[in-house]
């Protein structure tokens, strides 16, 4: 494999992307200018989701499939891109790794994008943390706008998990008076200026979700948004350029977008619609990903995003492993930064038996939205073709138009042509009929309800006080028709991690409602999820450095 990185005009060219259409970042990254929008029409391309079973710790491959895939389409002559979330700096030097793919399936530099990148990351923080700025500045100066301290939701972020900072107390300071408030910092992937820069359809919607942000309300209870700050224009001014799809490419130089990064357990877990847009105005295949399974990103995807942005996905390449099954039975224990049981690597046909029920209502959440599944199941050296010829049988009982093996971390796209081949026979007539899960017009509670009866298999939920009250507040409010994004573990299909499989009964909890009205959705809180990570006993970052040559090492 030549995982020597082609210069990046060459990879835009080949896209379709012409030169006064590239910003270059170096040799082999760069800016796609919002220009082009003008001069794309729109084309038939299939639209392709890569989610996943209920990931262990480990990941089930989403990304090196995602990645694979669009490579093999290209090899077997069909026109294809990939697209990407950026990778966050917190879980990179923690315990969850890059998201850059691996093995012959991953997107170069892969250094260079797991780091600093393009800057985007830094350019979502520091917006963010302008608005915080200009909120407390306004009240230091007399507050004129009359804002209730205790009202203030709006938290600082930044890209590195710390959970020192989860929850802070500092002092506000007021003309003539100081007072101690109670906050906290969120990382950057879970602010919703992230949400709002994954699901901007060009500058300008950009520029009318950032006046949009509700920051607390005042002493009448009125909202207060950042256009009443006049924050809102400084804001638009340092995402200028975050704003604009980054270019990159695979090791067998496909070309991939990279952007936008937010997460999928506590926000919307996908790249961005430009992107997309961008990528399906140039491809007849774009294969895109999102965030663990799809209870968790996969949803948001098909209810937030594509309902956002108006597209119309063809298919759902639902990954899966023997290990990431196994882990879903009542035999083995995974801890989250603990080493993983020597269970998950060894043949054990009735662990596979108990947890393959986490497959099948994955399946049956994808068909829900009416798209054809197609499984993939990721291939390790241990597995045995006993347990993957059960998995196939299975998939295809479960309703899987078809479930193929995956060998595309050892091999790259030669190891994923018969999952190409099958997905081009799936989409070959367009997929009729998408749908939501819920209609705009349902109450919010009501969609949180149907979220957790449908895709999740709760019994009921159970709301807070506080969370019924604010969400009456915003349905009164003219907030009721907005979709919802639920944060909860991404370590079960309910909201707590030790039920396994296919968990029914259950009663979910809310135990809190935010409005994200720049993002354009309320966001529920189910338990006590945290939008700050912390770092395992001993971080991956321990094992990276740099050499003397300046290459960085132990990503």
């Amino acid at each position: 494999m030549n995982q020597k990185p082609k210069p990046i005009r060459s990879i835009a060219r080949s896209l379709g992307i012409r030169d006064r259409e590239l910003e270059l970042n170096g040799n082999h990254k760069a800016k796609i200018d919002l220009s082009i929008l003008e001069r794309l029409k729109p084309r038939r391309a299939r639209y392709v989701l890569v989610s996943a079973v209920t990931p262990t710790p480990l990941g089930e491959g989403k990304t090196v499939t995602t990645i694979g895939l669009s490579m093999a389409l290209n090899r077997l002559g069909v026109k294809s891109a990939c697209t990407l979330r950026q990778s966050s700096l917190g879980p990179l030097f923690g315990s969850k790794g890059m998201a850059t793919g691996g093995g012959r399936s991953q997107v170069i530099p892969f250094d260079e994008i797991n780091l600093h990148f393009t800057g985007d990351m830094h350019a979502v923080a520091e917006a963010n943390n302008l608005l915080s700025a200009f909120l407390e500045n306004s009240i230091f100066h007399g507050n004129p706008l009359r804002i209730d301290p205790d009202s203030i939701l709006w938290k600082r972020c930044l890209d590195i998990s710390d959970r020192s900072l989860r929850r802070i107390r500092y002092t506000l300071k007021m003309e003539g008076a100081s007072r101690e408030m109670a906050s906290g910092f969120e990382v950057t992937a879970a602010s919703e200026l992230m949400s709002i820069l994954a699901l901007s359809r060009d500058r300008a919607d950009l520029r009318s979700r950032l006046k949009e942000i509700v920051v607390g309300r005042d002493a009448s209870g009125a909202l207060v948004r950042s256009r009443d700050l006049k924050a809102d224009g400084m804001m638009a001014a340092v995402l200028t350029d975050a704003i604009k799809p980054n270019l990159v490419q695979t090791c067998e130089h496909t070309p991939c977008l990279v952007h936008a990064g937010p997460f999928a357990n506590i926000s919307i877990g996908t790249s961005s619609i430009l992107a997309d847009r961008i990528a399906l105005g140039l491809s007849d295949y774009v294969v895109t990903e999102s965030g663990f399974g799809v209870d968790c990103g996969g949803e948001k995807f098909f209810d937030i995003k594509c309902r956002v942005a108006g597209f119309q996905p063809d298919a759902c390449v639902l990954v899966c492993s023997l290990r990431g099954l196994k882990a879903q039975s009542r035999k083995i224990t995974v801890t989250p930064g603990e080493r993983m049981p020597q269970g998950l690597f060894q043949e054990d046909q009735e662990a596979l038996e108990q947890g393959i029920v986490n497959l099948r209502k994955h399946i049956e959440n994808v068909r829900l939205f009416n798209i054809p599944v197609l499984v993939c199941v990721n291939v390790f050296p241990q597995d045995t073709e006993a347990e993957l010829a059960f998995v196939r049988q299975k998939a295809g009982d479960f309703g899987a138009r078809d479930c193929c093996l995956s060998r595309m971390w050892e091999e790259g796209s030669a190891g994923g042509l018969d999952l190409a081949r099958s997905l081009l026979e799936i989409t070959r007539s367009r997929a009729e009929g998408f749908r939501y899960l819920y209609e705009d017009n349902l109450s919010l509670e009501k969609k949180i309800e149907m979220i957790a009866s449908k895709i999740y298999g709760a019994a009921s939920v159970d709301f807070s006080p506080q969370s019924r009250q604010m969400l009456a507040f915003y349905e009164e409010a003219g907030f009721g028709r907005l979709p919802v994004c639920i944060a909860k573990t991404q370590f079960s299909l309910s909201h707590d991690e030790s039920l396994k499989g296919a968990p029914r009964g259950f009663v979910f909890p809310v135990k809190d409602v935010r409005l994200q009205a720049g993002a354009g959705f309320v966001l529920a809180h189910a338990s006590l999820m945290q939008t700050m990570p912390g770092l395992p006993r001993h971080p991956r970052g321990e094992q990276v450095d740099v050499s003397a040559t300046g290459e960085v090492t132990g990503l």
